[in-house]
């Protein structure tokens, strides 16, 4: 059967990516001699190697293998099988090969004490293989000191375990599983190297147990690949991508295997067994990452095996400030409580937030003449960015005109560029509607101007709809420090809304762009630009927010001001200790720490809410941008 290996461009990583490769960083990328792979003594020790004069290896046969080790000493594969008996591990079987794979000793070993598990299904050793043993360790160890010559290097995977069982010390050794070096300490399995680096399967489950001499052969030939390849081509193996494809493929394998319904209809129709696909945990466990998991007791964490459960918010938020300094990966979650989940209060909380981000995105502008044309009106704020409805209001004196908008800063542009001025033949006013989610607007307004979010990004509007993302690039391409372009898009019909974001490197250079873009036309229209007041990729949520059922206009002018019941006034208080939380907590990371926080949505009997996701990667001076 063929090997993991390919020569397909997904696999082979680029030339910048191998200088991070574990290999590379141990070895670098030239070709070496057999002795740049020997373990040193340090290593030796570090691994639990046996070594000579050690106090934990009184009693053990040295090979008095001392001559001086050069890049033509001769390899020799070792490997054993043991059984656990009444003294611990001892040795049952021995296996030595060469250079070319001959197998020089195979025999069977009768261990002194007596056997307390065969571990037949790994060692492959039964009580009947043994009875007629008569081998004892001391012959074993004699023939092997004569076997081995006096610069011979011994290769093996995990050797310590084969030399600790023999109760041997050899000065030269190759161990494999630290000669494919990965992150963290971890080590590949002898069978994955042998599979996707040799094209070899070994250790098949329809075998009883391990072969050893297949085993010390399948060692032997990993290092004289690694020796005569070099670091470089073991590298571009991208043997850490193939084993966490072959482990997510198993996943899914087990996985469909709990679908017996499934799979028999499929068998009836001759079609192949839906694989699940893996989430994002199966991901994080084939790859060796164990999530520090911190969470409410109550809450249901199926599908994590490491928890570490707390009873309130603040011992969560406490543990977090502890442990998730010494996680490489945490999945944090604080919870309003399971009495506020899908209920009333929250399904009103939301509409609350919605009702007021609809006061936010809309207008009134007027007075004007009574035979005005709506379609000018329509085209001068359509310049500030895109509306999502537009309505006469007609029980006033004169007309007046109720835009919606569909971003923040159109409808706030709208009332700093139109106000007092001249649309459709009359001077108008324009304002938000008055009530008392928009009272403190004006505040909000400026605290989102400075929110570390939005530092650096400026918002543009009155694009033709003809100018592709490509034309804009071209376009803006000469203001300086230009680092990203988003162009939000209709979700439905895909074209963009005739706005667009620019973010720059620095602060001043946004500042910079405001000024150059003021009067600027692009293919005959007018642009018009602003701080923005909402990050990008929260377009999409306020567009769900402003589409979902609920508040879909302001022409209510006034609202009587509602008393908060006491669970709705528990509830604020909540949610504002919530945030204080998760502020505390992202402030405590380090730098270049990547956060994503996640606001799950809500379905229940009292209605739908989007849900809300943030992400980005902690580097602000000390400041927080939650």
């Amino acid at each position: 059967m063929s090997g993991l290996t390919s020569t397909s461009s997904e696999c082979i990583p680029k030339s910048s990516d191998l200088q991070c490769d574990p290999i590379i960083r141990k070895y670098g990328e030239k070709k070496r001699g057999l002795t740049s792979y020997t373990l040193t003594l340090e290593e030796q020790k570090k691994n639990d190697y046996p070594i000579k004069g050690s106090p934990g290896c009184k009693g053990y046969i040295y090979t008095e293998c001392d001559q001086q080790r050069t890049d033509s000493s001769p390899l020799f594969g070792l490997d054993c099988e043991m059984c656990l008996t009444a003294k611990g591990n001892e040795v049952t079987r021995v296996s030595l090969v060469d250079a070319q794979g001959q197998c020089l000793l195979n025999e069977l070993v009768k261990p002194e004490s007596t056997v307390v598990n065969y571990r037949t299904r790994f060692s492959g050793i039964t009580k009947k293989m043994l009875l007629p043993v008569k081998t004892r360790l001391p012959d074993i160890q004699t023939r092997l000191k004569k076997m081995l010559p006096h610069d011979a290097v011994l290769v093996g995977h995990s050797l310590n375990a084969d030399l600790q069982a023999l109760e041997m010390i050899h000065p030269s050794v190759i161990d494999t599983s630290l000669l494919f070096a990965r992150n963290e300490g971890r080590r590949f399995k002898l069978k994955f190297l042998a599979k996707a680096v040799l094209g070899k399967e070994i250790q098949c489950e329809q075998k009883l147990g391990h072969d050893p001499a297949e085993d010390a052969r399948a060692a032997l030939e990993l290092a004289q690949f690694f020796i005569e390849q070099g670091p470089a081509k073991v590298a571009e193996l991208n043997l850490e991508m193939l084993l966490t494809t072959e482990k997510l493929a198993e996943v899914s394998q087990n996985k469909a295997a709990f679908q017996p319904q499934e799979c028999r209809v499929q068998k009836q129709l001759n079609e192949p067994p839906h694989l699940s696909k893996p989430c994002f945990l199966d991901c994080l466990q084939v790859t060796g990452q164990k999530p520090l998991l911190l969470g409410r007791q109550d809450l249901d964490f199926s599908g994590l095996r490491q928890s570490n459960l707390s009873t309130s918010n603040k011992q969560i938020l406490q543990r977090a400030l502890e442990d998730v300094p010494l996680s490489t990966f945490s999945i944090i979650q604080f919870s309003l409580g399971p009495e506020y989940i899908a209920s009333h209060h929250l399904a009103g909380l939301c509409e609350k937030v919605r009702s007021k981000l609809t006061d936010m995105l809309t207008i009134y502008a007027g007075p004007f003449e009574e035979s005005f044309c709506l379609k000018s009106v329509k085209k001068e704020f359509g310049r500030c960015g895109p509306i999502q409805s537009l309505t006469v209001v007609t029980e006033t004196y004169q007309p007046y005109v109720c835009i919606q908008y569909e971003v923040l800063e159109a409808a706030q542009l709208a009332v700093e560029s139109l106000n007092g001025a001249e649309v459709a033949g009359s001077c108008i006013k324009v304002q938000r509607p008055v009530t008392a989610a928009v009272l403190d607007c004006d505040v909000l307004i400026k605290e989102l101007e400075l929110d570390v979010e939005n530092e650096g990004v400026i918002y543009v509007a009155g694009l033709k709809k003809s100018l592709t993302e490509m034309d804009l690039q071209e376009e803006f391409s000469q203001l300086k420090d230009l680092e990203t372009l988003f162009l939000p898009k209709d979700l439905q019909s895909g074209k963009h809304r005739n706005c667009c974001f620019l973010k720059f490197q620095k602060s001043q250079s946004a500042v910079d762009a405001l000024e150059v873009i003021k009067g600027w036309t692009v293919k005959g229209s007018k642009l018009r630009s602003r701080h923005a007041l909402a990050s990008g990729h929260l377009w999409r949520w306020i567009w769900e927010m402003n589409h979902s059922n609920g508040k879909q206009g302001g022409n209510i002018l006034y609202e009587k001001m509602e008393q908060l019941s006491d669970s709705e006034q528990d509830l604020r208080k909540k949610v504002k200790k919530l945030d204080q939380h998760i502020k505390k907590l992202y402030r405590s990371l380090q730098n270049n720490t990547l956060c994503v926080v996640l606001f799950p949505g809500v379905n229940s009997t009292h209605g739908s809410q989007s849900g809300l996701g943030l992400m980005g990667i902690k580097d602000d001076g000390g400041r927080s941008g939650c």
